[in-house]
């Protein structure tokens, strides 16, 4: 696996520290032992509830621009379809031409655990103003957050496929990331996920759906105390959304499909 270098590391940490998520206050829900729960703050309006992989989320659609990005964001841009899978997109609205954005967040927080999301879409050839985003987090930025991200940051040769560990209040604010390169030759299925527990984070990508460990293609542990590791519960969201505000290079309408997530407790 090769290494980033010094300055693209600083850049990808800059850019993901950009990141202003809105986030709602989290289900009334029990809290796993040795962790303290998030006050998440309500910052952004939603303009609907739907559900999905047998939770609930909160659809981001504030009256204008907010982050990250800053963005415009959109309900008629997520849907779950007659099979249950859940769908954001990013696409251009002709009535005011603003490009407009995806993200969803669950009213339900989540703690030490393995937290997994199959994928069909073309996450490997995303424009290079588009990510991707799925991760926790606890509505401060740059604070307790755990992430995989796909994106280029606006540049076409930084690799695609990133993640990063911001630390949790307390401690030295110095996240910890990693990236590299990407492509998906058998398809555009692909399995992701993180395993948090006190001590580490253990980060893995997959080709296909899988449940196991078949067809690994990248994996990346960080632990602690080296890496600062958030012990709070916290929502999870997924977002599809434009780097810096910046409509795509390409011109073109992205959407992604997610089949599922699923959260399995320690």
């Amino acid at each position: 696996m090769k290494r980033i270098s010094l300055v693209l590391l600083a850049a990808l940490l800059f850019a993901a520290c950009q990141k202003e998520k809105a986030t709602v206050a989290p289900a009334t829900s029990a809290v796993p032992e040795g962790e303290t729960a998030t006050t998440a703050k309500p910052n952004l309006k939603t303009n609907a509830i739907i559900s999905w992989s047998g939770y609930t989320w909160n659809v981001k659609a504030p009256a204008g621009t907010a982050g990250p990005g800053p963005n415009y964001w959109t309900g008629n841009n997520v849907w779950v379809d007659a099979n249950g899978w859940l769908h954001l997109k990013i696409s251009k609205n002709p009535s005011n031409n603003h490009w407009e954005c995806a993200e969803i967040s669950s009213q339900q927080s989540f703690g030490y655990g393995t937290y997994q999301w199959q994928i069909d879409g073309p996450i490997a050839t995303l424009d290079k103003n588009i990510v991707l985003g799925l991760f926790d987090y606890s509505g401060i930025d740059g604070r307790d957050e755990i992430d995989i991200e796909f994106a280029r940051w606006g540049n076409s040769a930084w690799p695609n496929l990133n993640y990063t560990i911001f630390p949790k209040v307390g401690d030295a604010p110095a996240p910890a990331s990693y990236s590299q390169e990407f492509s998906t030759p058998g398809g555009t299925y692909t399995t992701h996920r993180f395993k948090r527990t006190s001590t580490s984070v253990v980060f893995k990508s997959l080709y296909g759906f899988q449940s196991g460990d078949t067809n690994l293609f990248l994996t990346k542990t960080f632990t602690s105390p080296g890496t600062s590791i958030s012990t709070k519960s916290m929502p999870v969201l997924l977002n599809l959304w434009c780097y810096n505000g910046l409509a795509p290079s390409n011109g073109q309408s992205v959407e992604v499909v997610i089949h599922n997530f699923k959260f399995t407790a320690l």
